[in-house]
């Protein structure tokens, strides 16, 4: 197994979608990118934490690639507006790819790049690439958030 973390929005709805994909072991909801430990919903909330409400993905990378995540990644969210999806405002709902390897940043890097050159989308993408940091579990009234309420999506 392999672990992939990224955010793009509202975090219900971007652990659903990666359930859905065929070689992705587990999606947990939480909060990574910024300075407070152990961080709780209503603090990063607030945006003071610096932290981004985020997933982290186990797969195995034999039946799903990091590209492939990527790619899905791409599609759940508007990667082209900074701090925001939807109704979200706040840089807690920020697009950011957070890279476990510098294997992980080159193929984020190389896949962004591709997406902006693609033509695809009529404004430029703003998700941030950066380094994975500690990941920190959203509590457990979070967790698989749309399934327990019977909800498709967000």
């Amino acid at each position: 197994m392999e672990k992939a973390s990224f955010a793009a929005g509202c975090f219900w709805g971007v652990e659903a979608a990666f359930r859905k994909i065929r070689g992705v072991h587990s999606a947990i909801v939480g909060y990574t990118g910024g300075s407070t430990e152990n961080p709780n919903y209503k603090e990063v909330c607030t945006g003071r934490t610096g932290h981004a409400e985020a997933v982290e993905v186990d797969y195995d990378p034999q039946q799903v690639t990091y590209d492939e995540l990527l790619e899905a990644f791409w599609d759940m969210h508007d990667p082209t507006t900074l701090n925001r999806q939807g109704p979200d405002i706040g840089a807690q709902y920020r697009s950011a790819v957070y890279c476990h390897s510098s294997e992980q940043e080159d193929l984020a890097k190389a896949s962004k790049a591709r997406l902006n050159s693609s033509g695809k989308l009529s404004k430029p993408v703003v998700t941030e690439i950066t380094a994975a940091s500690t990941f920190w579990k959203a509590e457990e009234y979070h967790q698989r958030y749309l399934e327990k309420h019977g909800v498709e999506h967000c």
